[in-house]
This record gives C-alpha cells, structure tokens and sequence, in this order.
C-alpha cells in the first residue's frame, strides 16, 4: 500500500502546514533527501499543544502532542510535494520534549511521531533512527519540538 493510501486508511486529518516563523524553510531537499525543520504540535485550528511534560502534561499528553507534531510534519510534506508518496523512506527523526528536569521518559513522548510514521510507510521504510531527549525549554512554551530526515521516492 502506498503512504498516501496508508495514510488514508488511518482516517486522520492534517493541520494546516506552518508557516516559518523565523529565517529558515519548512524542508529543504538535497538531491534524494529531504530535511524537515523542527515542528511543533499544530493544531486543526492552527493553535499549538502548549506545556511541561512532567508538570503541564502527562506522559501520553506528551505522546499525543508528538503524535500531532509527526502529523504537522506529514502536512508540510504534502504541501510541498502534493503526495506523501513522493517520501520513500524515514532516515531520522530528532524529537525534543519540554520536559521537567525529573523526567525521563522522553522516548516513550517521542514514540507518538514514530508510530504514525511506521503505520504510513510500514516498518521497514516508516521507522529510521532516532533521538529522544529532553529540554529545559521550547519556543512559544510548546510541548514537543521535532526534526526529521527523510529520503526521497
């Protein structure tokens, strides 16, 4: 099944594609990659999943805000390639938590984008490397901040 079929059958919708909100571009491709910046938790609405993890949210509010973080993400895609299709593989995924300094189930968060991304292009091409880390902060207080590297069909 294809990603954007994958994507389908999940029956999800995306948020609307962020705009920058400083000096840099959403994704840059470089020959048969494309670099994704980091990407907050958007919202249908456009707002952003705000707070702590460890103090404003809990451990799966967090994972709910990476879950939607992955899903901005797949909007910026589509947007800029018109088909998820286009993505042949997830190469690595950089996921920041907002996080109390007592924290520590960061990748537990962060499974909440890598899930959605193996349920669109399967285990084998859905699921690449990964970091999982905590930060003390993230801008507009948002919960989960996430970078991601993909290849190209």
């Amino acid at each position: 099944m294809s990603a954007q079929h994958a994507f389908a059958a999940l029956d999800l919708a995306l948020p609307p594609a962020p705009k920058p909100a400083g000096v840099y571009k959403p994704c840059l491709v470089d020959g048969r990659h494309v670099y994704v910046s980091g990407h907050g938790p958007v919202l249908a609405d456009g707002s952003l999943i705000a707070g702590r993890v460890g103090h404003d949210l809990d451990k799966d509010a967090g994972k709910a805000a990476a879950r939607q973080v992955g899903l901005t993400i797949l909007a910026t895609l589509t947007t800029h390639f018109g088909s998820l299709d286009k993505i042949k593989r997830v190469v690595k995924v950089l996921g920041m938590v907002n996080a109390t300094d007592t924290f520590s189930d960061h990748p537990f968060v962060i499974n909440g984008c890598s899930e959605l991304f193996a349920a669109v292009w399967g285990p084998d091409h859905g699921i690449g490397v990964r970091s999982a880390v905590g930060m003390a902060s993230l801008p507009g207080n948002i919960a989960v901040e996430i970078e991601a590297l993909f290849e190209l069909a």
